[in-house]
């Protein structure tokens, strides 16, 4: 039987969740920051459908990308050598969320980003602890990415693509930005051979909490990540 969560912002032990579907861990509670932020500080993740309770996961394996394990194909190395696209943070986190929201998704008949969840993460972004990651082509946005930073850990929620590559530009980046900001891992949540071909690996459950003890113990100052264009240093010097 699954638990249902109390009024407070606490969940049960990690090893209380089921093996199957995909480490169902418990229902109920609320999109609060405070309860996302001790969900995500624990290796758990909100992820139901619109009318339904809100549920909570801990999957086993874990699905994390190491921020300089990213695996750049070489068609994806010249479109990063490409000087037409710009890369921003946290310019358009609402936009990006949106985006991310109406994509179709195959083999999902709507989308697990509703309109409450948009709510709650824009909250967070407001806070200073959900970010996006865009990218620009002429000057209008054509991918990017959304995620929560705790510590030195990165927690990927979703990422979109309007034109080709555009999601993987932003991808690179962040991988970048991660790797000077002195973060240890990215949270995929979910295994996938897409996911798989990008570099990230699947670890146990025990493992996964175990890097957040480690790389969750500063408990450094949220903030806005700077909106002004980044260099991932990914083109050509003259």
């Amino acid at each position: 039987m699954i638990p249902w969560l109390p009024e407070e912002a606490i969940f049960p032990s990690l090893d209380k969740a089921l093996a199957e579907p995909n480490g169902l861990l418990a229902a109920g509670g609320d999109l609060s920051p405070q309860r996302l932020l001790a969900a995500y500080r624990r290796g758990i993740f909100p992820w139901y459908s619109a009318g339904d309770p809100i549920l909570w996961w801990s999957p086993d394996p874990r699905m994390v990308l190491v921020p300089d394990e990213l695996k750049i194909s070489r068609s994806l190395a010249k479109t990063l050598r490409n000087a037409k696209y710009e890369v921003r943070l946290d310019s358009a986190f609402s936009a990006v969320i949106r985006a991310c929201a109406g994509k179709p998704r195959e083999g999902q008949a709507g989308t697990w980003i509703t309109r409450e969840m948009q709510d709650a993460y824009r909250e967070l972004h407001r806070l200073g602890y959900a970010h996006s990651v865009e990218t620009w082509i002429d000057d209008k946005l054509a991918g990017g990415l959304y995620g929560i930073a705790m510590g030195r850990a990165f927690f990927g929620e979703s990422m979109f693509a309007d034109q080709r590559d555009a999601s993987k530009i932003a991808l690179a980046h962040l991988c970048a930005h991660l790797k000077q900001r002195g973060f240890g891992i990215i949270d995929c949540q979910m295994e996938t051979s897409h996911l798989a071909s990008l570099g990230a690996r699947p670890i146990s459950r025990r493992d996964f909490a175990m890097r957040l003890d480690e790389l969750c113990a500063r408990n450094d100052s949220p903030g806005h990540w700077p909106a002004a264009a980044i260099d991932g240093h990914f083109r050509r010097r003259p």
